[in-house]
């Protein structure tokens, strides 16, 4: 393995788990949920974020799939129970894309901006792995299977008529999802890269100009 692959894209990718997690907490607080303040997750510290075994997975896996520790949100605490789960939800894939935007403006302008060119070659490695993780951290979680933020943005559109649907795709998305993960690494056809590379790809182009 890429022995400085591991060093830049490591800091990389615990930053922005971080701040995917922080904004989690931090939109769930402003819709009057206090339970992340409470535990102490309200805070870019990335120590009470860290998963150990999903930070070694994260290098395990070739930089491909990774987790942080859930930031507790308890939608009773919302005056707008789907509202708040949509937005609380969604923060977190939003602020990795925005995360994307930052790192692919750097990867932009660090060659003209940084006269010493291999500190220049540095920054960009950087900030092109930073702008691949979160377009992928975005567009992983984006998919409606619990566990994922996709899921819960999902049920707060869908009516609650439809609340069944939330209920069943609980019981059974997650086994299913660790399956197809699983089917992922051992066959080398991942499904999910399927549904999200075309976005991935797409949005990698649109920040740092490359894909």
């Amino acid at each position: 393995m890429d022995l400085e692959r591991i060093l830049i894209s490591v800091p990389v990718f615990l930053f922005s788990l971080t701040v995917h997690e922080f904004a989690h907490g931090y939109i769930a607080y402003k819709f009057g949920d206090t339970t992340a303040r409470d535990a102490g997750r309200l805070t870019l510290n990335p120590l009470p974020h860290i998963d150990p075994m999903g930070a070694l997975f994260f290098v395990l896996s070739g930089f491909r799939f990774g987790w942080a520790k859930p930031v507790p949100v308890v939608p009773y605490h919302f005056s707008d129970a789907k509202r708040g789960i949509l937005w609380s939800a969604a923060a977190g894939p939003i602020s990795n894309l925005m995360l994307g935007a930052v790192f692919g403006f750097i990867y932009r302008v660090a060659p003209p901006a940084i006269p010493d060119p291999q500190l220049s070659l540095i920054v960009m490695k950087m900030a092109y792995y930073a702008v691949y993780i979160n377009c992928a951290l975005a567009f992983f979680n984006l998919l409606p299977v619990p566990p994922l933020d996709g899921s819960k943005v999902l049920f707060g559109l869908l009516p609650e008529r439809y609340d069944y649907i939330a209920l069943e795709l609980e019981r059974f998305g997650p086994m299913g999802l660790l399956i197809i993960i699983g089917l992922g690494f051992i066959t080398g056809f991942s499904i999910i890269w399927l549904l999200i590379g075309p976005f991935v790809t797409a949005f990698v182009r649109l920040f740092a100009g490359i894909g």
